[in-house]
């Protein structure tokens, strides 16, 4: 097993505090924008409005990140505390949150810059998602949370900060598997040389990181109160729609072929 004792503060000059999780979610944009520069420029897009995405990018992310912890997994509380749904420095981010708000500013994005369309800019946009979804998760490790059930695999994580009991080091199966579905989108993409059906890479990014969270989510412990007694929590149950969806945009007819 392996004992885990690592500090989630990199480190601090009095009031200020620099935290693995700060950096690596930073990392997660600042690398992001890299890969899509290549994109853009590779098809002959312009700076200013890759500029734009970035700012629609962070804020749906981050935006819709925080309001998916609030009201999916302790509405009760930030319904009763409103002004702490703000605090975002306190920690609580969720995926499923995050999915949603960039669904939704991308949506904004397209209606002001209508050269785009909804499939093109997620086709190249989830490729940095994947990669994205892997720095967070390592941020999670760092911060030991997210934690998995116990177990006694030779590889199990006992975290310091939690408890003394070996256990699923869920936050690592999932950067490991977000690492793999990157490298294969990435991949997929430049291969294809950016012709491939409206929405295929979306499809696929959909079904692949919300099947694999859907299944690393039974080695995980609750996350919240009420999932007590559920056959599924939360986390799966929000996965199901997105894994729907992926699979209508991978299996729908469309003959129409993006083209550099």
């Amino acid at each position: 097993m392996i004992y885990w004792d690592v500090s989630p503060d990199i480190f601090s000059i009095g009031p200020f505090v620099i935290r693995w999780y700060g950096l690596l979610f930073a990392l997660s944009f600042i690398v992001g924008y890299q890969i899509m520069f290549v994109i853009f420029k590779k098809e002959s897009k312009s700076d200013t409005i890759l500029n734009d995405l970035v700012w629609y990018m962070i804020l749906g992310t981050v935006i819709g990140a925080r309001l998916g912890h609030c009201f999916f997994y302790n509405p009760a509380y930030y319904i009763a505390n409103p002004l702490e749904i703000l605090q975002v420095w306190k920690g609580g981010l969720a995926s499923h949150g995050a999915a949603i708000g960039i669904l939704l500013s991308i949506y904004l994005f397209v209606k002001k810059h209508k050269e785009f369309s909804y499939l093109w800019i997620f086709d190249r946009i989830v490729i940095t998602v994947a990669l994205a979804g892997f720095f967070i998760r390592m941020g999670n490790l760092f911060n030991s949370e997210i934690i998995g059930k116990a177990t006694d695999v030779p590889w199990s994580f006992v975290f310091a900060a939690v408890d003394g009991v070996p256990r699923h080091p869920a936050q690592l199966y999932e950067a490991i598997a977000y690492l793999i579905i990157f490298i294969v989108l990435i991949n997929y993409y430049f291969r294809k040389a950016g012709k491939f059906k409206n929405g295929l890479i979306f499809g696929w990014f959909l079904i692949s990181i919300f099947a694999s969270r859907f299944f690393i989510e039974f080695l995980k412990e609750k996350q919240t109160y009420f999932e007590e007694g559920w056959t599924l929590n939360m986390g799966q149950w929000l996965s199901i729609p997105f894994v729907l969806l992926g699979i209508y945009l991978v299996l729908r007819k469309d003959k129409k072929i993006i083209k550099l």
